[in-house]
């Protein structure tokens, strides 16, 4: 199979690049950085390019059998309107332009990213694929990000919308921020901690991809969560005991909205997302609960 992954070079890309090589796959990655780690491996190819532009690379869109579409700035820096634009921009543009590159009644599979945040901030509400979107900026991007993908559906594709939680893993993402807070006796719960924090190990992510390769009558959103919901400070009392450090280090709501501004309010919206979409489907969890999660990536 032919695959083609945008916004290959992170945290998720390169994982997924990685998996698919070892299933056999063919794999082209596709982003900003001019090299790529595993470049040299057989069956791997790296396109260095700004998929918000047209260009060469869309060609690798066009042979594909399927695309798992990634790309985005990441959300963790002061959001600016400069960095909103740029948030907005490399989600929605890039997807515009993936879209544009199918080729028509080929069934090229479009496995396109989104995140729970498309839900907002909703307390102890539980949230799943049909519930509506919230209205604030992140929830904005997912539901324009989504729409751009959906029309894929007029070109024949099949289109997955993969609303991501929290993806935990060795090689970067969140804990990639958080577990150097915690070595260094500084970690603790965000706020009052009393937030629900989705998150899914990425051999689920993985995994679950596979299984949708295999389940053809799949297709929308599905939100990739674990079952295993949790509060943002018991998520952070969990990862204080795998890594053997107390949890005790609170930042104050307060102060993440000082110096965070919006953004930092998004850090602690509440979203209970539950994985309804994947259960219903038949899909078996590895790592359904936080501390087995945790305690496979630091075994």
């Amino acid at each position: 199979m032919k695959v083609v992954i945008t916004g290959g070079s992170g945290f998720v890309g390169s994982f997924l690049a990685r998996h698919f090589l070892a299933r056999g796959d063919r794999v082209t990655g596709v982003g900003r950085s001019l090299e790529h780690r595993l470049n040299g491996q057989e069956g791997f190819t790296w396109i260095s390019a700004d998929t918000t532009r047209g260009g060469a690379w869309q060609e690798s869109v066009a042979r594909a059998d399927l695309v798992v579409n990634l790309a985005g700035k990441n959300i963790l820096s002061p959001w600016t309107q400069a960095v909103k634009a740029e948030i907005y921009n490399s989600r929605i543009l890039t997807t515009e332009n993936v879209v544009a590159a199918l080729v028509s009644g080929k069934g090229t599979r479009l496995f396109s990213a989104s995140a729970l945040g498309v839900y907002g901030d909703r307390g102890e509400e539980i949230l799943t694929e049909n519930s509506p979107s919230g209205d604030d900026f992140l929830a904005g991007v997912c539901v324009d990000w989504e729409a751009r993908a959906s029309a894929a559906v007029e070109k024949g594709s099949r289109v997955v919308i993969m609303r991501f939680g929290v993806v935990l893993g060795r090689q970067g993402g969140a804990l990639g921020k958080m577990v150097p807070m915690f070595k260094a006796y500084m970690g603790g719960p965000l706020g009052d901690g009393n937030h629900w924090l989705p998150w899914i190990h990425i051999a689920d992510l993985a995994g679950a991809v596979d299984f949708f390769l295999e389940e053809e009558g799949i297709h929308g959103p599905v939100n990739f969560c674990s079952p295993g919901s949790i509060r943002q400070g018991e998520f952070a009392s969990a990862l204080g005991r795998v890594l053997h450090r107390p949890a005790v280090m609170p930042a104050p709501a307060w102060v993440v909205r000082m110096m965070m501004g919006e953004m930092g309010r998004a850090l602690m919206a509440s979203t209970k997302g539950i994985p309804e979409g994947l259960e219903t489907a038949g899909f078996e969890f590895r790592f359904p609960t936080i501390q087995g999660a945790l305690g496979d990536l630091f075994a």
